[in-house]
């Protein structure tokens, strides 16, 4: 007889009791724009046909995953395409990714104002004063 955790509806699902009990731990799911362009291989990219399949294909001799539409019969342009959106609505106008712009965003921010404290300190050096 199985023990007192064991549960035949939880076997072979990729769960394992936690010590103390609670829930699983499940990774969250990631952004992950192309430089700063939107990807069709995102998890929260979407097709509003429900057109988008994700097929492999053999590239140089290793597999790759490839975005297909179904509806055309042909690979997935991605954010140029009429039906294409974001699940998180961060896919910009122009097919770029909301979070990988505000990422640059905060880099240049970030460096912009450690040049503006350097110049500061500049104007105010003691040697400038002899």
């Amino acid at each position: 007889m199985p023990g007192p955790g064991y549960d035949p509806r939880r076997t072979n699902r990729g769960y394992r009791p936690r010590p103390g009990g609670g829930r699983p731990h499940y990774r969250q799911p990631k952004p992950r724009p192309i430089g700063d362009k939107c990807n069709p291989l995102c998890p929260f990219f979407r097709c509003s046909r429900n057109a988008l399949r994700i097929t492999t294909e053999q590239f140089k001799g290793r597999i790759i995953r490839v975005p297909f539409c179904s509806w055309i019969g042909d690979k997935c342009i991605g954010a140029q395409c009429r039906f294409a959106y974001c699940e998180k609505k961060a896919m910009l106008p122009d097919g770029r990714c909301a979070f990988a712009v505000g990422k640059k965003r905060e880099e240049k921010d970030f460096e912009e104002d450690l040049r503006e404290i350097e110049e500061e300190e500049k104007k105010y050096r003691f040697k400038d004063y002899f």
